[in-house]
């Protein structure tokens, strides 16, 4: 039984969290889940750590049609959406980071970056915003990047794409607000994600510039190299804890925020 301290009253909120598969977003929909909303998960393929309870949407978010598509699946389940968590992002399909130099990414890099960490997330946010103001309200959480706000001769055209969404999340925060819709920013440090621990994977990548391996890039070299605080990646859950209070009614004066969760990544005031 929860108390009332830490009762989120997610119960019964319908929510949409695209990139849901694995990751961030799979920490998202099991965290909603767990706390009483009904999930909606977008991804390509359902994996089995997704709770049986999830209803999964199996779409490929390079596809103009696709955002809309999974928020129509959303209200015709449910009967409308409250909350939208635009997780999908990263390296677009069949594609590799980290990518070094503002030389190395072409015009069809570029696009898809776009296509999957901006463009994905405003075709998610139009179709949703009418049907949350038709239920008085709700709540979009952006998951961004910390560089967006620490630009770098590294994965320049998805740092571009992520400072994109910032602004995009907070031009809507301040039109919906009056209106009910709390837009808010998490943007997590580098996080121990399939992005990192695959084959071939961002850990794999500079363990072959370093010389050294996966295991300790992961564990030794990246938090060294990206100066992190606390001396290791950000863990999924962490990211998932705080998108779940963004969701929260509890919120409800947190707008056009960005929740910084990078260990120590960001240095700025």
């Amino acid at each position: 039984m929860k108390g009332t301290l830490v009762d989120l009253q997610l119960s019964g909120r319908v929510a949409v969290v695209t990139g849901a598969s694995k990751g961030i977003g799979l920490a998202v929909a099991r965290t909603l889940a767990a706390e009483g909303a009904h999930v909606v998960a977008a991804s390509r393929t359902r994996t089995a750590d997704l709770p049986a309870e999830v209803v999964h949407v199996p779409v490929d978010l390079m596809d103009p049609q696709a955002p809309a598509h999974v928020i129509a699946t959303a209200a015709e389940r449910f009967g409308g959406v409250d909350i939208l968590v635009n997780n999908a992002g990263g390296p677009p399909p069949g594609v590799t980071l980290p990518r070094f130099g503002f030389l190395t990414p072409g015009d069809d890099d570029w696009r898809a970056m776009f296509e999957f960490n901006l463009y994905s997330a405003v075709r998610a946010m139009r179709a949703a915003v009418p049907l949350m103001l038709e239920r008085g309200g709700g709540s979009i959480v952006n998951v961004s990047s910390g560089g967006a706000r620490q630009p770098a001769p590294m994965n320049v055209d998805y740092n571009a794409a992520k400072a994109a969404l910032n602004s995009v999340g907070k031009a809507v925060s301040e039109e919906y607000g009056p209106r009910g819709i709390r837009v808010n920013t998490v943007s997590p440090g580098p996080t121990l994600t399939a992005w990192w621990t695959k084959e071939g994977g961002a850990a794999a990548v500079l363990a072959e510039m370093t010389g050294g391996d996966a295991g300790t890039v992961i564990k030794q070299a990246a938090p060294e190299m990206m100066r992190l605080a606390t001396g290791r990646l950000v863990e999924p859950q962490e990211i998932a804890d705080a998108v779940a209070l963004l969701a929260s009614p509890r919120s409800g004066s947190t707008t056009g925020a960005d929740f910084v969760i990078d260990g120590g990544f960001l240095k700025e005031l």
